[in-house]
C-alpha cells in the first residue's frame, strides 16, 4: 500500500513539476486563485511543507521545539519567503526537499508515528496528506495558467482524505460532530465508483470524484460543482469540509458571483 501511494505522490509532484518547470520570471509572478498567492508562492509552500515534513521525521525533538515555541504555523511566511528566491533556486529547493521526503517516507517503519501540527500519524498518512496537498496547490498553478488538468485515478487519495476528516470538518469549525454515519458515493474518472460508509446510511453525499476533491480542498465553491447531498447532516457538512489540517479556510467564492 504504501509502495502504491509513494508512487502517486512521486506522480503528482512530476504533473505539477510539468506545469512549472519552463516558465519565465514572469510566469512564476503569475497570481493565483489564493489572494496574495503568485505561482512562486505555491511551490515555496510545497517546498516549505516538505522541509517541517523532513525535519518531523529526521529530528521529531526539534521539530516538537519549534512548534511548541511559535503559535503560527508559519505557513504565510514560508510561503513569502520562498517566493523571493530565484525561479531557478525555488525549483531546486522544491525538488531536491521532495526527493528526499519521498526516500524519507519509504525508509521510515510503517506502524511508526511521526508527529505534525496535529496527531502524530503514520508514513502513509503523511504521504496522502502530501498527494492532497500537492494536488490542491496544484489545481491553483493549473487554474492560474488557464490548464484544465485530467483527473487520475490518484484523487482516490484526496477523497478518502476529505471523508475520513469529516468530523474533523466539524470540530474545527465548533460545531458538534454528528453521531450518525454519511454514506459517499462517487463517479472515478474511469467510470467505476468509490464508495465509504453504511450502504443504508439515510444522509449522502454523490458527484464526480473530481468535484469531491475539488469541494473538500475547497478550490472551489460548492454552487460550481455537482455534488449532491441528502440528509440534514451531510448538508451541513458540504458547506464546512476541509480535507486539510489547520484552522477552516475561507473556501472560494461562486463564480456566479
Amino acid at each position: 500500500m504504501r509502495t502504491e501511494l509513494l508512487a502517486d505522490l512521486h506522480a503528482e509532484n512530476a504533473d505539477l513539476d510539468s506545469l512549472v518547470a519552463d516558465l519565465d520570471e514572469a510566469g512564476w509572478a503569475t497570481p493565483t486563485p489564493a489572494p496574495g498567492w503568485t505561482i512562486a508562492h505555491q511551490i515555496a509552500h510545497l517546498a516549505w511543507t516538505d522541509d517541517r515534513s523532513n525535519l518531523a521525521i529526521d529530528d521529531p525533538d526539534e521539530f516538537v521545539r519549534q512548534r511548541r515555541e511559535s503559535a503560527d504555523i508559519g505557513v504565510d511566511a514560508g510561503a513569502a519567503e520562498g517566493a523571493r528566491a530565484k525561479p531557478g533556486e525555488l525549483l531546486a529547493r522544491w525538488r531536491a526537499g521532495r526527493d528526499r521526503l519521498q526516500a524519507a517516507l519509504a525508509a521510515a517503519p510503517a506502524d511508526g508515528r511521526l508527529v505534525w501540527y496535529g496527531p502524530p500519524m503514520k508514513p502513509a498518512s503523511m504521504a496522502t496528506a502530501r498527494i492532497m496537498e500537492t494536488w490542491a496547490h496544484g489545481q491553483d498553478v493549473a487554474d492560474a495558467l488557464g490548464v484544465e488538468r485530467e483527473p487520475t485515478a490518484r484523487l482516490r487519495h484526496i477523497a478518502h482524505l476529505g471523508v475520513r476528516t469529516f468530523g474533523f470538518s466539524f470540530s474545527v469549525n465548533e460545531l458538534p460532530v454528528p453521531d450518525v454515519p454519511v454514506r459517499v458515493e462517487l463517479r472515478a474518472p474511469d467510470g467505476g465508483e468509490w464508495a465509504w460508509g453504511p450502504e443504508n446510511a439515510a444522509d449522502r453525499v454523490s458527484g464526480p470524484a473530481l468535484d469531491f476533491c475539488l469541494l473538500v480542498t475547497q478550490r472551489r465553491h460548492r454552487d460550481d460543482l455537482a455534488i449532491t447531498a441528502v440528509g440534514d447532516d451531510a448538508r451541513r457538512w458540504l458547506t464546512i469540509a476541509q480535507a486539510f489540517a489547520g484552522a477552516p479556510g475561507s473556501g472560494r467564492a461562486p463564480t456566479g458571483s
